[in-house]
């Protein structure tokens, strides 16, 4: 654990130098091409390098980091940043599947990456500034312009998605030539950095991959929704609380802007003058000048687009001063009558008291106003008028539409932080440490007997090497140590299985012997016949025959049971056993009851054992190694394929040999009268598939006679 501890704080402080230097590369390239005044801003060479060499993470940051510091440098850098961290994630994913040592590869780098640079760009250059930030680029765009007749915005995505190619095509030619310089040891060093357990190659992140095709939903899938979810609405709720109090604030702001307006004008209106002003209109002496003073506080109050003056009765409103506006709305003479608006009837009983009222939001003149009414009081309180002001509401929801543009903008490069920062850290200590000690699990999980197998994903496990430090860890290390102590104890129990089915076979080939040495006319009968069992069931196998049957452990059971066919001989008695001469009738019958004698036997042997045992082939093989496949055999007159396999093998062998051997009754036959009398019986007597492939496997057949037939 403390060697694991000392190598993370070694990594951490490998990243964090590895992404100071790509900032300050970063951001030394962009001073130089700010001060010279061209047309591309080379503020990723940082970035992509740190991206190829230390993964997402740090490539996003170092990118994120440098516009922060840039834009100390030129103001506006910042709602970049989401585009120069896009350009780090898009490195990463390239560089899984290409090389930027390769001229191909590196140009299709550029293109793309300038392409979606150069288009982001123009839309964040458009909405947030209306003109690009560089100068030099601004006098390319107006040149295209003007040569083409096509509009500003086409002109700018052209020319920006033109210098943004050229900017990435020296970026990656710049950081190819870097990388080409660092050592290899170094390169593998910081790689490794970025896992908390042995550096995964990409051809196993692709099997990792594959193994996860069978899951409903990852744990990293289900992780990066949660991370993606939760940044998003973070960011999201980030962006509208800023958004909400700058709106409240700035409509607090013009309206407080507005209340003094209105009192200031209402303090320069004569109210002893009004009736005269609505009257004679301009004609009064100091109407003109009040009506300047008017424009100079209209001017002077922010947000302020209306300001009047007018008389309320019950029939309408009376105007007595209202200034023109920079939009060219209707403006009314002094004594000139207009209905009151829908919006203010609630009011009118307190405007015609004279009371001050709450601002109100209407939509006069098809827009949204917040009009502030004040009244002008004569010496004795009286309400000879009131000012009002109108505030532009639809132009602050314009304003704060751009505001929230360039917060978005600003968030966008905050959430992609956020959301790599959280995908990357979950990635290195859950989910790539669970999904490969997952998949070793499995994968010994489904390693079944086969001892090498184990030993292979014990050793594979180890080789993970995770040291994440939390629960993963502690985890992953008792998987190691109960998986470890399978294997060992599947080898153990393999090891007594050995030597139990050691035991077992002797004391088989001892049964079997104990009757072979009672039948005075049967030398080296099982071992033969065991030969040519396994003779006949492997050409069986080769040739694809039975193969819903012949499984491995078909192919051991009948081999090692094969000895056992005759058990049964240890009932019958020496007189029928080993007369010297033919058997009569009688005998005969009595002769073939070591069939049902052997069934007997085995079946006895089978009810003392729990579970598959192999003893069930050999019971097959002792009870029916003589019937026929036409059904003229002993002892239950089976037919074709429903008399057990095992027992249909067995035939072939058992009548071969006797057929090669000598009896006191006969001497053996020669091999070639031998093969023609089984060729003969396959179809009548024999399986013709056993009979098959038994002639094509005539070398082994010869084999095993010139071993244990001295006169072959």
């Amino acid at each position: 654990m403390e060697y694991n501890s000392k190598r993370i704080q070694r990594n951490i402080r490998e990243r964090a130098i590895l992404v100071i230097i790509g900032v300050i590369i970063n951001v030394v390239m962009f001073f130089i091409v700010e001060k010279l005044e061209l047309p591309i801003f080379m503020d990723t060479i940082g970035s992509v390098g740190v991206a190829a060499l230390g993964g997402i993470f740090p490539g996003v940051l170092t990118a994120f980091a440098t516009n922060i510091i840039c834009n100390f440098i030129k103001n506006g850098m910042l709602y970049f940043a989401f585009v120069n961290v896009l350009v780090a994630m898009y490195t990463v994913w390239f560089l899984r599947k290409y090389d930027f040592q390769k001229p191909v590869d590196a140009l299709r780098f550029a293109l793309v990456s300038g392409t979606f640079s150069g288009i982001l760009g123009t839309m964040v250059g458009l909405g947030v500034f209306e003109s690009p930030l560089s100068f030099s680029m601004n006098v390319f765009i107006e040149t295209l312009s003007r040569s083409l007749h096509t509009s500003f915005a086409v002109s700018y995505l052209i020319i920006n998605i033109l210098f943004n190619i050229l900017d990435k095509a020296l970026t990656v030619f710049v950081v190819s030539f870097l990388l080409r310089y660092i050592p290899e040891g170094k390169k593998r060093s910081i790689i490794a950095g970025i896992w908390r357990q042995r550096p995964l190659t990409n051809e196993e992140l692709v099997e990792i991959k594959e193994w996860e095709k069978d899951l409903k939903k990852s744990s990293r899938t289900r992780m990066t929704l949660v991370i993606v979810s939760i940044a998003f609405i973070l960011c999201t709720v980030m962006g509208w609380i800023g958004g909400s109090i700058y709106y409240d604030n700035e409509k607090n702001d013009r309206t407080e802007n507005a209340k003094n307006a209105v009192v200031f004008a209402a303090s320069v209106i004569d109210p002893g003058k009004v009736n005269d002003y609505i009257k004679r209109g301009r004609s009064v002496d100091g109407y003109n000048e009040t009506e300047e003073l008017l424009y100079k506080i209209r001017k002077n109050a922010i947000g302020v687009e209306y300001l009047y003056a007018l008389k309320i009765d019950e029939r309408g409103v009376i105007f007595i001063f209202d200034l023109e506006s920079d939009d060219g709305a209707k403006t009314y003479e002094p004594g000139e009558f207009s209905l009151i608006e829908d919006a203010f009837y609630p009011y009118l009983p307190d405007l015609l008291e004279g009371k001050e009222i709450e601002p109100i939001e209407n939509n006069s003149l098809g827009k949204w106003l917040l009009t502030v009414y004040y009244p002008v009081k004569d010496e004795e309180g009286n309400c000879a008028c009131y000012v009002g002001a109108d505030v532009s509401l639809d132009y602050m929801a314009i304003y704060m539409q751009k505001f929230l543009l360039k917060v978005m903008t600003i968030l966008a490069g905050f959430f992609l932080v956020i959301l790599v920062f959280a995908i990357w850290m979950s990635d290195i200590y859950n989910a790539f440490p669970i999904s490969s000690l997952a998949k070793c699990v499995d994968s010994f999980s489904h390693s079944g007997y086969d001892q090498k197998a184990l030993d292979n994903n014990v050793r594979a496990l180890r080789r993970l090497d995770i040291y994440t430090g939390d629960e993963v860890e502690k985890l992953y290390t008792s998987i190691c140590d109960m998986t470890l102590n399978q294997a060992e104890q599947m080898r153990s129990l393999r090891r007594l299985n050995e030597s139990t089915a050691k035991m077992q076979q002797g004391l088989i080939m001892t049964m079997a012997n104990m009757v072979e040495n009672r039948d005075s006319d049967t030398g080296a009968h099982i071992q033969k016949t065991a030969a040519y069992v396994k003779i006949i069931v492997e050409g069986l196998e080769k040739k694809g025959y039975y193969a819903e049957k012949i499984t491995p452990k078909f192919k051991s059971d009948v081999v090692r049971s094969a000895p056992l066919h005759d058990v049964g001989k240890i009932n019958i008695s020496d007189s029928v056993l080993n007369k010297p001469g033919k058997l009569t009738p009688e005998e005969f019958e009595i002769m073939k009851t070591h069939t049902i004698h052997g069934k007997k036997i085995i079946e006895d042997a089978i009810s003392t054992v729990s579970g598959e045992s192999y003893l069930k082939e050999a019971r097959n093989m002792a009870a029916y190694h003589h019937e026929r496949w036409d059904g003229k055999g002993y002892p239950e007159g089976l037919h074709g394929e429903v008399i057990p396999l095992s027992a249909r093998i067995m035939a072939v062998a058992d009548v071969f040999d006797a057929l090669t051997s000598p009896r006191v009754y006969k001497p053996a036959f020669p091999l070639d009268k031998a093969l023609e009398i089984l060729n003969e019986g396959a179809g009548t007597q024999f399986d013709p598939k056993c009979i098959e492939v038994f002639f094509e496997a005539m070398p082994e057949v010869k084999t095993v006679l010139r071993k244990y037939n001295k006169t072959e």
